[in-house]
């Protein structure tokens, strides 16, 4: 049967799936194009053209190391956020080995965090998964619990990539530190750099992970931050780039491009992202009022100084009763608007969520949520029209979806 859905031409495209992927800043384009089109050098070329791209490293690198407040040595660049995370996991476990084999991470892991730690099992570490609470946080008493004498290394994600949980990494840190100096922190810090403040040597971070097009730069670039001193064995081997630690000519448009993004991110960085939680939660509150409508995680933003207690400023995870995700996903597509059912890295395989599983969602929303991602160029009007959509689309979908009103 065919479903009216009584919707008129498309004439604005609303994207709400910025978790997945960002439109890419206008000055970066034009970055990149400068270095494609003129300043194409190999960064190890001894002549002048080498020199000049050289330069486009090393400026980027010092923006990026400016936000972070970290040394420019102790920054990494990789093809990525999934490198990044291998690099970190399997680096720092390889290399640390003599230590102990035993890790910790959580049970709402990404899976390019997730499978490093199935891979590394297989290798003969062991590996123990925490638990979280009903918004997605980590349980800091399982935490405590698990760290052993031959542990050496922690990885928890710093935003949750479905449901926007900002975990309390501050207190993580601090857990892990004071059971053991020399125990590794590794943050996933895909979904929270650019959204919310993360300083690592303020949290008692050595490893952090980060990706160019979460925040409006380019795909297939990123970078690790590595504390000094710590420990990492590379996976990429080679002509020795970047100080051994990751071989192979950089990147450098990518690169470029990445640190113009980090520098546009970064202006005006709390003003912005105040806007930002604003429109959230007048999202969530128009959400919470529709019929058979739960958000998932935490509903409302982290308090001023208390991060760790709320969510991330530009996630929203929705469970819709008895309409399936996919079906609501390309309702929505049909006006123009594009959201996600589910982790973009993964949507090609589909699966029920685990992350929705281990925060207690019942059985009938699993296959039933909608993850709406914004970022600082989304406005209110843009909201409001996608709330408008579902306010007109779900009792519809409803009378052709099973266990459904008929």
């Amino acid at each position: 049967m065919e479903i009216n859905l009584g919707h008129s031409a498309v004439t604005k495209e609303i994207y709400l799936d910025n978790a997945a992927t960002t439109r890419v800043y206008p000055s970066v384009c034009e970055k990149m194009v400068e270095v494609m089109s003129r300043d194409y050098g190999n960064p190890s070329s001894l002549h002048m053209k080498g020199f000049t791209a050289e330069q486009y490293v090393k400026e980027a690198r010092k923006r990026i190391a400016s936000v972070l407040k970290v040394d420019e040595k102790e920054i990494v660049f990789t093809s990525g956020g999934t490198e990044s995370n291998n690099m970190a996991i399997i680096g720092a476990a390889m290399a640390n080995k003599r230590r102990g084999k035993h890790l910790i991470t959580t049970s709402i892991e990404h899976a390019s965090v997730y499978n490093p730690f199935i891979w590394l099992e297989e290798q003969g570490f062991e590996v123990t998964y925490l638990p979280v609470d009903c918004h997605g946080v980590v349980s800091l008493d399982a935490l405590e619990k698990a760290l052993r004498d031959d542990t050496i290394l922690v990885s928890v994600m710093a935003v949750n990539n479905e449901i926007g949980t900002v975990q309390p990494l501050d207190d993580i840190g601090a857990v892990i530190k004071k059971k053991s100096p020399e125990i590794l922190f590794h943050v996933d810090g895909i979904q929270g750099f650019g959204k919310i403040e993360i300083y690592p040597s303020k949290l008692w971070i050595d490893l952090m992970s980060v990706s160019g097009h979460k925040l409006h730069g380019p795909k297939g670039i990123g970078f690790l931050y590595i504390k000094n001193k710590v420990k990492v064995r590379p996976l990429i081997l080679g002509g020795g780039q970047q100080k051994d630690m990751r071989s192979g000519t950089e990147n450098v448009p990518g690169i470029a491009g990445l640190g113009e993004a980090v520098h546009q991110v970064f202006k005006n960085f709390s003003e912005k992202q105040e806007r930002l939680y604003v429109l959230r939660e007048q999202f969530v509150d128009r959400l919470e009022q529709m019929e058979g409508v739960r958000v998932n995680g935490f509903p409302h933003r982290a308090s001023e100084r208390n991060l760790h207690q709320g969510a991330a400023p530009h996630v929203v995870s929705a469970s819709f009763e008895n309409i399936r995700a996919e079906v609501l996903l390309h309702a929505l597509e049909e006006r123009g608007i594009y959201v996600s059912s589910g982790s973009a890295c993964s949507s090609n395989h589909p699966a029920i969520s685990g992350t929705l599983r281990a925060v207690g969602v019942e059985k009938k929303y699993l296959d039933a949520t909608i993850r709406f991602s914004m970022c600082y160029d989304t406005t209110e009007e843009e909201l409001q029209t996608c709330c408008e959509a579902l306010e007109a689309l779900l009792p519809m979908l409803r009378r052709f979806t099973r266990g459904g009103k008929r």
